[in-house]
């Protein structure tokens, strides 16, 4: 039989190990290490760490002050890859995207009251999307939670056929995903209907260009603004959905200075934010010449300097549903292809007000 790893001299210390020896010896302490220090086998560690029956009270204690003497840390992930379930959720999400981050918050208690971890995988611009899902997918993640993808459908559909995938923030018609999102057309009609109550009938649109869920959001301007009896004011101003994409529209407004809308409804808070300062820097006033509404209402938008009045996507319902979509398709207790559509708000802050009224004539 091969004697237990015992890394201190058996002698006045009884054969325990030390920290310090462990720290000279280079090397992170061990299961083994705990087994020595505490006078017990391997075995018996596994088990008071897999909180299994087997090791008496007194037994558990000896051990767990073996590995907090030791500064050992179970390595929860590779205990994990070793079951047949993991409870891992992966997550996808832009890293510079501020609505991503607050929903990403609001999921962490919502997965742990459902006793599943999340594993974040950041997009960036030197880091694709495939290369974030492909990675929770080598992690043996049981659910994908992907916020606003932006791979093609059938791509998605691929990885969907693997494990459970939900896409949020973006509409995807595809049998095999489930989608959790704030409707395109009500949050449109949402700012529509406030910017209208308050006179505004010239109200131009801020496209999000080329990222998914812009072109539903365009389609559902024009055929709201018709609905109001706007149709000869449709006005889709080119932008993006970050500032520097803003500046860039609203400078390029400012060269129309004769032909001006009175509002503008933008793709999302940054591209909104951004455009607000160009507008500003171009001499033109926001909100008394041009009121702005942005779509999230992420932290950014409250602050006291920018106070953007917008529509809001609520980040907890959001993360409630999408993680409660993935707990029911991996309990097995829903189909693939469900869709939930999370109501908006809106938020009336500083950088809007009524339309100005033309001035009346001079009485003779």
């Amino acid at each position: 039989m091969l004697a237990p790893r015992n890394l201190g001299q058996a002698g006045d210390r009884g054969g325990k190990v030390t920290m310090e020896e462990i720290s000279a010896s280079g090397k992170n302490p061990t299961m083994a290490d705990v087994a020595a220090r505490a006078g017990v086998s391997r075995s018996l560690v596994s088990t008071v760490f897999r909180e299994v029956p087997g090791a008496s009270p007194v037994t558990r204690a000896r051990v767990l002050q073996a590995a907090a003497d030791l500064g050992y840390q179970l390595d929860n992930r590779a205990r994990m890859l070793r079951r047949s379930r993991t409870r891992l959720l992966g997550v996808v999400f832009q890293v510079q995207d501020a609505f991503h981050s607050d929903l990403v918050e609001a999921m962490y208690p919502v997965a742990a009251a459902a006793e599943y971890d999340l594993v974040l995988s950041a997009t960036t611009e030197t880091r694709p999307e495939v290369d974030a899902i492909d990675g929770l997918l080598r992690d043996r993640c049981e659910a994908l939670l992907l916020v606003a993808p932006q791979q093609p459908e059938s791509w998605l559909a691929d990885v969907a056929e693997r494990v459970p995938t939900i896409a949020i923030s973006r509409r995807i018609a595809h049998a095999a995903i489930d989608v959790v999102m704030t409707a395109d057309e009500e949050v449109v009609d949402t700012a529509l209907k406030y910017l209208t109550s308050l006179g505004h009938r010239n109200i131009a649109h801020l496209d999000g260009a080329k990222i998914h869920g812009a072109s539903d959001r365009r389609r559902s301007y024009r055929k709201l603004m018709k609905r109001q009896n706007l149709g000869e004011f449709i006005r889709v101003l080119e932008g993006g959905n970050t500032e520097v994409q803003g500046i860039r529209a609203a400078e390029a407004l400012a060269r129309e200075q004769d032909s001006l809308p009175s509002a503008v409804i933008c793709y999302n808070d940054r591209v909104a934010v951004g455009f607000m300062f160009g507008l500003r820097a171009a001499g033109i006033r926001v909100p008394e010449d041009i009121s702005v509404v942005g779509y999230d209402d992420v932290h950014m938008a409250a602050l006291p300097f920018i106070s953007l009045t917008t529509v809001g996507q609520d980040a907890a319902a959001t993360a409630r549903s999408a993680i409660a979509h993935a707990v029911r398709r991996l309990d097995k207790d829903a189909t693939p292809g469900e869709m939930t559509l999370v109501p908006p708000y809106l938020v009336e802050r500083s950088t809007t007000l009524p339309v100005r009224q033309a001035p009346a004539p001079l009485s003779r």
